[in-house]
């Protein structure tokens, strides 16, 4: 692999580099004129050493794939060391995220995590971690415009609702539930500190589950995984005699890149890790 610096650009790395986020995303760094990619992390074992322009039908890049991530930011950190500094984006997998992203800290190298699923005990870990190693970073559940504005408007009537349930849908591709972007925008809402949905009657699931999943302030979420969706969320508040509904729908993976691209360029003036895109708005 060529782990050439470009003077003035920012050097990035895509862990999950053939997945359907970490694919997009190469080709958004790669078509970025003040970017340019210098690492392709993969676990698929056929790919290796394969050039991943090629890989994705975007021309030969001089950027093989690898499995390798420690060894790769390991000599990207060396090269971009004196210069500037590099970006880490990961979009790979729950079970790995917490290790790629303590690993790019360690090496002085910003992540920029779009991968969800990391518990709120590793979160906190990460953010200490981060600040007192001085490299800052950034964990986005949804790097979409849209969706920060239906979790910003869905906070403010939070304060006139005491009824709320969220539902959010997926691909049947994705690992883990809730997803981020649903818990974050729980999360929204309960900094109003109150409690929701208080039960009228002594409610019974005659099957586990049909309820969906009860958070401590007593928001309920639901889940839903099936092939042809992208992502969605709803928010559904109610009182008596209306309901208000909030929907955000992405159709295309294309959506999130000019968020994503506002945090590769925001990022490494950050001291810390900090958590959702709208910390950087």
């Amino acid at each position: 692999m060529s782990y050439s610096n470009v003077e003035g650009s920012i050097p990035v790395v895509v862990a999950g580099a053939l997945g359907a986020m970490g694919s997009q995303v190469i080709k958004t760094i790669i078509g970025a004129s003040d970017c340019h990619l210098m690492g392709a992390i993969d676990i698929v074992e056929d790919k290796q050493g394969l050039d991943i322009g090629l890989e994705l039908g975007l021309g030969h890049q001089g950027v093989t794939i690898t499995n390798d991530l420690e060894g790769c930011l390991c000599q990207v950190s060396q090269v971009t060391r004196n210069s500037n500094h590099a970006v880490l984006i990961d979009f790979t997998h729950p079970e790995v995220v917490y290790k790629h992203t303590r690993t790019a800290i360690a090496y002085g190298i910003h992540p920029v995590i779009g991968t969800t699923g990391m518990t709120k005990e590793n979160l906190l870990q990460l953010i200490e971690f981060s600040r007192k190693a001085g490299v800052g970073g950034a964990l986005i559940p949804n790097f979409s415009i849209g969706i920060i504005l239906l979790q910003q408007a869905a906070a403010a009537a939070a304060r006139f609702y005491d009824f709320v349930e969220l539902t959010e849908l997926h691909h049947n591709l994705k690992a883990d539930a809730p997803s981020g972007t649903c818990i974050k925008t729980a999360e929204l809402i309960e900094e109003l500190d109150k409690s929701f949905n208080q039960p009228k009657i002594e409610e019974y699931e005659s099957l586990l589950g049909c309820r969906g999943g009860r958070r401590e302030s007593g928001i309920r979420i639901h889940s839903v995984r099936l092939p042809g969706l992208v992502a969605h969320q709803e928010v559904l508040f109610g009182s008596p005699g209306e309901t208000y509904t909030l929907r955000h729908d992405t159709v295309d993976r294309s959506a999130y890149m000019p968020g994503l691209m506002l945090v590769v360029r925001k990022v490494r003036r950050l001291q810390s890790l900090v958590y959702g895109l709208e910390r950087l708005l």
